[in-house]
């Protein structure tokens, strides 16, 4: 910094931007407050029909998000320009104090063409000690000015790098409280680059235990990963890994799992820095998705070594796995792998694994389960935690028919059934829902693709065998609105209430059925199915009974269809175990209570964040008063939780008959009943719970018959649309 600049610097006009920012932030955050609470609400409990359902949704809550990150981005400024002013002044101060103290030692001060300072003695003859007196001047001034100048510079850097790092609209991330917070992630940036970039044989442990600590500290700074990309570089990154899997391949206890938190903070980093929307991110990230096809070689020059170490696509997709990347850069990445993927010749998914082997190959991507040979199990990971990301990949029926078939010939059946959940649901894998989330037209019809694939006779059932009967039970449950007017039929609009886009998109009872039959095979996809339809069905009890207004007829009439259709869907899957010869001996009846409590678990988490999965966006805006507010809670009440804790406790069974045909049929018995006491109490909650005038008795035996009669159908239903060991 040049000397008399900050000599005679006045700050004035820094403090007023600094009083400036401090009215821009408490105006965004008022505007933040009003976008959240008023119209981002408004918006997810609106019943949107058409465009409006998956356009301007999408356009509110995005536009609320903005505002949250504009608070942060202002706020980030705000402080950084008053750390560097304060810091400035405190700087001019000294450099003043210390020219008028030597002053006195007849020492003088003058600026030099170019910044600099000439310090030289203004009495004559020159007093004993001028020399070194005028050293150690001219040693200080330099140390006050490089100081001053590193504030200068490097909130000018960051400055630059927030303003840079969102082409449109706000920079997210954390906001900083100072200058030297932003400063050093970015410094601890390049420090970390230069590990990534050193030579392998230089590169020790205590290099990557430090690369570890920076990325676990610095990792969701938008900042530092943003500088850490691009100072390490997309092949560079690449390279680094095959070296530090190929090197530590093996290994184990306390070094694993060292080496797999490396992985996942690397990992994090990543996602982190793909938000960015600055021209060099822009050129990083493409050409990181160039860098798909190239041959990573650990050590190129051991002959023990194939030729073939770790392709592009199996390094990156392996550091894909925790974390959620960018859609747009998703969308990019998606589209050149799955075009390798679905490159072989054959039916849909075949010969897929065929693309990510070869036999000269011994590369192992990552630490711990499997070898991350395969690419898409990594990115389809990264997708499911970008729900946003999974429904527009899947929006392409060839992609979502291809990635099903291919779970027949590959492991990652697990990771597509996650992706699939996030892709229909908008709920992202591992995270749990803040606010309903109404299904789009686009994620209504993947969910019938899907439908349709596992309904498919012979080879449909196979699909849920692959790990996927979780993720199968978690979609049906989401789905019960839509599930319950595909089954009801025309007409029923009134009574199967939802706020999904698309509402009677699932168009054909049969797949449905047949969806419904094959998940419930799986113990942990008919305990998500048995959870989703208690909670949709005494969602709608609750409903009907505290709103008549609801349907334009007797209430014990909507009663009646509700208490049906529980019975058809309870009847369905309860023939699927018994045709199976599920739960005929103790291993299989232990397998299901497991399953129960596992789902319970899950479902009674979701419904703690206030959000019941399969009631979502139940009610229609049109409820007014404390309906609405349950509306937007996606369910009603109390009587939901309890219903879950009764199945929870309920389903527990006591031991295994020695007749498998007695078990069978015992299994039946035993199922309609407890589907029926399940109706019945959550009936008898609702009239309780809003001191209705409906006759407990009389409206309890309406839903014995509607049940009993639902379940019966349920067998001339499935006679009608499937292959059964009883036909």
């Amino acid at each position: 910094m040049d000397i008399e600049a900050l000599r005679h610097g006045n700050f004035a006009a820094l403090g007023t931007a600094v009083e400036d920012w401090t009215g821009v932030i408490q105006r965004l955050t008022e505007m933040e407050k009003r976008a959240r609470d008023d119209l981002r609400a408004k918006a997810n409990r609106a019943n949107w029909a058409g465009v409006n359902a998956s356009v301007s949704r999408e356009f509110i809550n995005r536009t609320a998000g903005e505002f949250a990150d504009a608070v942060k981005q202002a706020t980030s400024i705000r402080n950084i320009l008053r750390d560097t002013r304060g810091e400035l002044v405190g700087y001019r101060d000294e450099l003043n104090r210390a020219i008028d103290r030597d002053w006195d030692k007849h020492l003088s001060v003058v600026g030099a063409k170019g910044g600099g300072f000439t310090v030289y003695v203004n009495v004559h003859p020159e007093p004993d000690g001028s020399k070194e007196a005028m050293t150690l001047l001219r040693d200080e001034l330099q140390g006050i000015l490089a100081k001053a100048t590193e504030s200068d510079s490097t909130a000018g850097q960051v400055l630059k790098a927030l303003a840079n790092h969102a082409e449109y609209g706000f920079s997210g991330g954390p906001s900083y409280e100072d200058r030297d917070a932003a400063a050093d992630a970015m410094k601890a940036a390049d420090d970390m680059a230069k590990i990534v970039k050193k030579d392998p044989e230089d590169r020790t442990a205590a290099d990557l235990a430090r690369l570890n600590a920076r990325l676990e500290k610095y990792g969701q700074d938008p900042l530092f990963s943003e500088r850490f990309a691009l100072a390490a570089g997309p092949k560079d990154t690449l390279q680094f890994w095959a070296e530090v899997t190929d090197r530590y391949a093996g290994v184990k206890g306390s070094k694993l799992e060292e080496l797999q938190d490396l992985q996942k903070n690397l990992s994090l980093t990543l996602a982190s820095a793909t938000y960015s929307d600055s021209v060099p991110m822009r050129e990083w990230k493409h050409d990181l998705i160039n860098e798909g096809n190239t041959n990573f070689r650990a050590d190129p020059a051991n002959p023990l070594k194939g030729a073939v170490g770790a392709i592009g696509f199996q390094v990156m997709s392996s550091l894909m796995s925790q974390g959620k990347y960018d859609s747009e850069f998703l969308d990019e990445y998606g589209k050149k792998l799955l075009r390798s993927d679905m490159a072989p010749a054959g039916s849909a998914g075949m010969n897929t694994n065929d693309v990510w082997t070869s036999p000269d190959q011994s590369a192992d991507m990552v630490f711990g389960k499997g070898n991350g040979r395969d690419p898409m199990t990594g990115f389809m990971d990264a997708l499911s935690h970008n729900a946003e990301a999974a429904t527009n990949t899947f929006d392409d029926k060839s992609v979502l028919e291809h990635v099903l078939q291919s779970t027949r010939y590959t492991d990652r059946g697990e990771s597509v059934g996650h992706v699939l959940e996030a892709a229909v649901t908008s709920v992202s894998f591992g995270e749990v829902p803040t606010e309903p989330a109404p299904h789009s037209k686009a994620q209504v019809e993947i969910m019938r693709n899907v439908m349709h694939a596992v309904a498919q006779p012979g080879s449909g059932a196979d699909l849920v065998d692959k790990a996927m009967g979780a993720s199968f039970g978690h979609m049906a449950a989401a789905y019960m609105p839509e599930i319950s007017r595909s089954l009801a039929g025309q007409g029923a609009e009134s009574i199967f209430l939802t706020n999904s886009a698309d509402g009677d998109g699932l168009s054909s009872p049969t797949d449905v059925r047949r969806f419904l039959y094959e998940v419930a095979r799986d113990d942990n996809g008919r305990a998500a199915i048995h959870m989703g339809e208690s909670i949709y069905t005494s969602s709608l009890l609750e409903a009907h009974i505290s709103t008549p207004s609801l349907f334009g007829g007797p209430t014990s009439q909507a009663i009646e269809a509700v208490s049906h259709n529980a019975g058809l869907i309870e009847g369905i899957v309860g023939h699927s175990v018994a045709d199976a010869g599920i739960s005929a001996d103790l291993a299989a009846q232990k397998s299901e209570n497991e399953a129960v409590k596992a789902q319970g678990d899950f479902f009674k988490s979701v419904m703690a964040a206030g959000v019941g999965v399969g009631s979502v966006a139940l009610a229609p805006q049109n409820l007014s008063g404390a309906m609405v507010g349950a509306a937007g809670g996606g369910f009603f009440g109390g009587i939901v939780g309890m219903a879950v804790d009764r199945l929870m406790g309920g389903r527990e069974m006591d031991g295994a008959l020695d007749n498998a045909l007695y078990v069978t049929g015992q299994g039946l018995d035993k199922d309609l009943s407890s589907a029926r006491v399940q109706t019945e109490t959550s009936v008898e909650d609702a009239i309780k719970r809003h001191d209705s005038d409906l006759p407990v008795d009389g409206t309890k035996d309406i839903v014995r018959k509607s049940m009993n009669a639902g379940w019966a159908d349920s067998d001339t239903n499935l006679e009608d649309s499937s292959a059964r060991p009883s036909s």
